[in-house]
């Protein structure tokens, strides 16, 4: 197979290089997670003027219609770079849903300053008792478009300019007939938004939806599926590059770390341990290559699946080890071992655990 990137997906990997070197180190990471909601303002306009968010959306959207290829291969460089601007969640996921399903005077209005970053969505859909990768959804709309209910987990909601969101009109709670999607702007009245950290640092926000006005979307649960398994491959890829850059950040630190007289990198144990989480980082990077080439295909959501299904629960043991070989300051915040761990911990259970990812790859969850 050929694996070579177009002249359009070198840009973009070359831009998304630039920006973490021009913009990333372990105390400026430190300063974007310290500000209100979890990512630097400023590079987030800076994403919009490079192109990078309005890239992923469609070519009618104003976008560059990016496929899996040059998705992957951004999402990678972010995650080596230990980025934290919530690209998938505002952009890929909420962003491309919100393309795909508003219309009218909502879509003249919302897109232009989505596809800029001057605005940010988020996706509310996980409830409280949504478990194990089953559907439950509670929360209601009635015939006028009012919204009751509540959404427990909102990643990147802080601070979110609107929300899509998904409301029943009719049927059980785990049914998918009788849902919809609908959009609700931050201030509209009857909303509270609870805003909180998740374990990598980044904000998420819980919604208390009390007869809250909101505006019907041209779409359903068959949009959320059309999209989620690219958000998927994104969260993946992210978190490929960094295993790839926490393990080579160890790798110089055991062949620099001398303990008995000699560096740590010539003890026979710990090089087999290296080894098998050198694997663990070219068997995810195989499944990776797998779900690219059945993009655009039947085969393609089944692929990354499995990549998720691999990937999540290999990431935290890579990270693990990481941690180990460094000792107690490896999980201090003056380390990238420490900051790319809790980042896996993150991708590796949202939006499922990994005990679901391999339930959804066998068949047996939905």
């Amino acid at each position: 197979m050929n694996f070579d990137l177009s002249e359009d997906e070198e840009m973009l990997k070359a831009l998304a290089e630039r920006f973490v070197a021009d913009n990333y180190d372990i105390e400026r990471r430190r300063s974007f997670l310290a500000e209100p909601h979890g990512f630097s303002a400023a590079n987030w306009a800076l994403l919009g003027e490079l192109g990078l968010i309005a890239a992923a959306f469609d070519e009618q959207a104003g976008g560059m219609a990016l496929d899996a290829t040059g998705i992957a291969t951004i999402f990678e460089a972010l995650g080596r770079g230990l980025v934290v601007e919530p690209l998938i969640e505002n952009v890929l996921l909420a962003g491309r849903l919100f393309a795909a399903t508003a219309r009218g005077v909502l879509r003249d209005g919302w897109l232009p300053g989505l596809l800029t970053g001057e605005r940010r969505i988020a996706f509310a859909h996980a409830e409280t008792k949504a478990r194990g990768g089953h559907l439950w959804i509670e929360t209601r709309a009635d015939a006028a478009g009012r919204i009751d209910g509540g959404k427990a987990y909102v990643p990147a909601g802080a601070g979110c300019d609107g929300y899509v969101v998904s409301a029943r009109t009719a049927g059980s709670p785990d049914t998918a007939d009788g849902l919809g999607l609908y959009f609700v702007p931050a201030g509209a009245a009857g909303l509270s938004i609870d805003e909180w950290r998740m374990a990598d640092g980044s904000t998420a926000a819980s919604l208390d939806f009390a007869q809250v006005a909101a505006e019907r979307l041209d779409g359903g649960v068959s949009d959320v599926a059309g999209i989620e398994p690219i958000a998927d491959l994104a969260r993946s890829a992210e978190a490929l590059g960094i295993m790839e850059r926490i393990f080579a950040e160890t790798t110089d630190y055991l062949r620099t770390r001398r303990q008995f007289g000699s560096a740590l990198a010539d003890f026979q144990a710990i090089q087999h341990r290296m080894v098998a989480q050198y694997a663990a980082i070219e068997q995810s990077r195989g499944l990776l290559n797998q779900a690219l080439v059945n993009h655009g295909g039947e085969g393609f959501e089944h692929a990354v699946r499995g990549l998720r299904a691999f990937i999540a629960p290999a990431s935290i043991e890579l990270g693990h080890e990481m941690i180990q070989f460094h000792g107690g300051m490896g999980v201090t915040d003056e380390l990238a071992i420490g900051h790319g761990h809790k980042r896996l911990l993150v991708l590796s259970r949202w939006p499922d655990d990994p005990e679901t990812a391999l339930d959804r790859f066998a068949g047996i969850a939905a």
